[in-house]
């Protein structure tokens, strides 16, 4: 008897099986002719469609509005960022005015005047420029009659490019840093270090070959580097002070060992010069113009 039953139970689950796969069969037949799924299958899938609807709308709002959070917060951020930055340019500007009115005081109450860095230009243009003296000198457009005087600087583009060496009425020569003449072109220069010490100099001669200008005879100790500032140091008395020169090239020794030699790349464009400007030294009389319409 107990095997009877077993059997039987066999023979309903295989039963069952073929029953199954038998619907499953029809109904993949009838989906395949049919356009649409059967009443069932819609409710089903109207079912399931409307709970990821309900679902997937809160999630989205809440993720839109996290997203919408973190772009507040960054825009939050980058405004503070602005006003930080226009807040340090407006103290900036601030100082700088209160700084000038300080110099301009300081100056009148000591009776200095201009200083060694005070000095208007004279624009001017270079009509001679001769193969044969490329390195050596130009001429330019303005003499005597525009307020010219020998010995004064002349600059082009970023900086110093020469010295005058002869005025005439209407034109005058300028020689250049790089004339080879040993008797041309010295003028006192200053280096400043990255520790603040000055070391002056005179300028001795010019590389051609390198383009760099010689200050030598220089006896300071203090540490100069590649790429420390030159310019005019103003103690030759028709030079204006702070006049840019160039940057450091190299620093040697002498031949004999007891003096530094500085090598300056120049800060101008020595091979093209078509307009320079004539930098003429401010005298301290304009203190008293400037006194009497103060007071």
């Amino acid at each position: 008897m107990q095997k009877f039953f077993s059997n039987r139970k066999l023979v309903i689950f295989i039963i069952c099986l073929i029953i199954s796969f038998g619907l499953m069969t029809v109904s993949v037949a009838v989906r395949n002719k049919r356009s649409t799924p059967p009443v069932v299958q819609q409710f089903g899938n109207d079912i399931v469609g409307f709970a990821d609807n309900v679902v997937a709308t809160p999630m989205n709002g809440i993720h839109h509005g996290f997203v919408s959070i973190k772009n507040l917060l960054n825009t939050y951020e980058e405004n503070q960022q602005l006003k930080s930055q226009v807040n340090q340019l407006t103290q900036t500007k601030v100082k700088d005015q209160i700084l000038t009115k300080e110099n301009k005081q300081l100056k009148r109450q000591a009776k200095v005047g201009n200083t060694l860095t005070s000095y208007s230009k004279i624009n001017a243009a270079v009509i001679t420029r001769t193969p044969s003296s490329w390195n050596s000198q130009i001429i330019i457009n303005k003499g005597q009659a525009a307020g010219i005087k020998k010995n004064m600087p002349v600059i082009a583009g970023k900086g110093l490019i020469g010295t005058v060496s002869e005025v005439n009425k209407t034109n005058s020569k300028v020689v250049l840093v790089s004339n080879t003449s040993q008797n041309s072109n010295r003028f006192a220069v200053q280096i400043i270090n990255g520790a603040g010490k000055v070391v002056n100099g005179i300028i001795t001669s010019y590389d051609g070959t390198n383009n760099q200008i010689t200050m030598g005879n220089v006896t300071s100790k203090a540490k100069l580097k590649k790429g420390d500032k030159v310019t005019t140091s103003g103690l030759g008395g028709v030079m204006p002070k702070g006049i840019y020169v160039g940057t450091v090239a190299k620093i040697t020794e002498d031949d004999y060992g007891l003096a530094k030699k500085v090598y300056i790349t120049p800060a101008a464009n020595l091979n093209d010069i078509e307009v320079v400007s004539v930098a003429v030294r401010n005298s301290g009389g304009e203190l008293t113009h400037d006194k009497k319409n103060s007071s």
